[in-house]
């Protein structure tokens, strides 16, 4: 089985290094999929730091469809709200990218993108994409992860600390929370 995980920031694993973890050395949540899937499992890490979605459409030819995946976990739009990009906009690319994959028999596993903390005025548009991915996967066979409400604090939707490693990114905690919450997809897809 073929999984590549492809995205942004939040799919190399990218850390701050902080007094918590000094080496800032990136954690993708790829790393932690065969130990949770099976040694079976092939991942490729796809991701590329700074990178909006549009971009990500514009290489998912060449790095994920020519690969030939079984599954393709699709994980973006961070990026492109801190451009201020509307929500729409980010989702007619994700559209894109879920689509192409489908007609290419691989199976789209999409992602929520998760909470910030200490800009709390920039939760609003996450809702809005987030719940425009949620619909999606209702309306269509979409495999979603909600990764948002898995790491944010019930009461104050930001970013929970414990996943938070620099109010944007992921702790290798969030990283590893993430890679169990897509391992269980991928579990569900194959027993259908």
């Amino acid at each position: 089985m073929r999984i590549i995980t492809f995205g942004d920031s939040l799919t190399v694993g990218y850390q701050t290094p902080t007094d918590a973890y000094p080496s800032g050395k990136p954690t993708p949540y790829g790393r932690f999929l065969p130990g949770l899937i099976g040694p079976s499992a092939e991942v490729i890490v796809s991701g590329v730091n700074g990178e909006l979605t549009g971009e990500m459409a514009m290489r998912l030819g060449r790095d994920v469809i020519e690969l030939k995946p079984d599954y393709v976990v699709i994980l973006g739009g961070s990026n492109d709200l801190g451009w201020n990009a509307q929500p729409a906009a980010i989702m007619r690319n994700l559209t894109t990218m879920y689509e192409r994959c489908r007609a290419k028999g691989i199976t789209p596993i999409g992602v929520t993108v998760p909470s910030i903390r200490g800009f709390d005025s920039l939760i609003p548009a996450r809702q809005t994409l987030n719940q425009l991915i949620l619909d999606y996967g209702r309306t269509r066979p979409q495999p979603i992860v909600d990764l948002f409400t898995a790491t944010a604090e019930p009461e104050t939707l930001r970013l929970a600390e414990r996943f938070s490693n620099d109010g944007l990114h992921l702790t290798t905690d969030g990283y590893r929370m993430l890679a169990e919450l897509v391992s269980r997809e991928i579990v569900l897809a194959q027993d259908r």
